[in-house]
This record gives structure tokens, sequence and C-alpha cells, in this order.
């Protein structure tokens, strides 16, 4: 892992220097959409978003939720998580998600969720394995025209 390094995102210029990274996960968004997605989450949501940087690259992108419903009580969210294709299987991913679990602690959060699309199936076997996941949902959509 070489010099590695957690940071949180919080200006524009910070935000928009994990663009690259994340657009390999959220392929449908471009530059003025993820930012204004990002700011907008930031502040109405309380959505946070951490790089790992390895000799000062970014390498692997978190960005996370903390929310209450009746279901989990009192939890995160983990809206997205990517690394960098060149950059996988180096324990980045393993990393981040450590760091969410310990930003949760410290913040009296009971539990970390997330969903993965069907067909990530290498991220699944991250999640349940590597992680200690348990699989307990699905999660449906229904798109409003």
């Amino acid at each position: 892992m070489g010099n590695s390094i957690v940071k949180e995102l919080v200006t524009k210029e910070e935000i928009m220097s994990a663009y690259p990274v994340m657009n390999q996960l959220r392929t449908h968004l471009d530059e003025q959409m993820y930012l204004d997605l990002v700011l907008e989450a930031q502040g109405k949501d309380q959505y946070k978003m951490f790089v790992l940087c390895s000799d000062e690259e970014i390498v692997a992108v978190i960005g996370f939720k903390p929310m209450i419903t009746l279901y989990y009580g009192r939890f995160v969210w983990v809206c997205d998580l990517v690394t960098a294709a060149d950059q996988r299987s180096k324990g980045y991913g393993e990393k981040l998600l450590t760091h969410v679990h310990e930003w949760a602690k410290a913040h009296r959060y009971e539990s970390v969720a997330l969903s993965s699309g069907l067909q990530r199936i290498d991220a699944h076997r991250f999640y349940e394995e590597k992680m200690n996941y348990d699989k307990v949902s699905f999660v449906f959509k229904h798109t409003l025209s």
C-alpha cells in the first residue's frame, strides 16, 4: 500500500479531484452533475466523501451518510465505494470501508449498510468474505417518469 492516507473531501476542488475514480463506478455522471449531486447531498443529507491516496494519488473513493430508520436504527449507509481499476486487490477498499466503520463507531452508529448491483459478483465476495457483511435484503427500485 506504500505511503497511504485517508482524507475527507470538502471543497469543490477536492471533490472534483475524485471524479476520475468515482466516474469508474458512476459512469452516467458528467463532471457538473457529479459536483452538483455531491454538494447537494453534503448540504441536505450529511453526505461525506473520503479518498485513499497512495503516494499522493487518489486510488479509492467512498461516499456515505448517517441515517436513522426504524428497520436499521442508527446506521451509516455507504452510497459509493470504488477503487481505481488499475489499483484493485491492494487492500484500498478494505481500508476505506474500515475507516467508515471506525467513523460510525465514533459517532455512535450501530451498523454500516450498503447495496451492491446484482452483477458485481467480486464486490459481493469482498463484502461477505473479506469484510464480514451479511446479505440481509434485496433492494428494489421504481423509476418515476
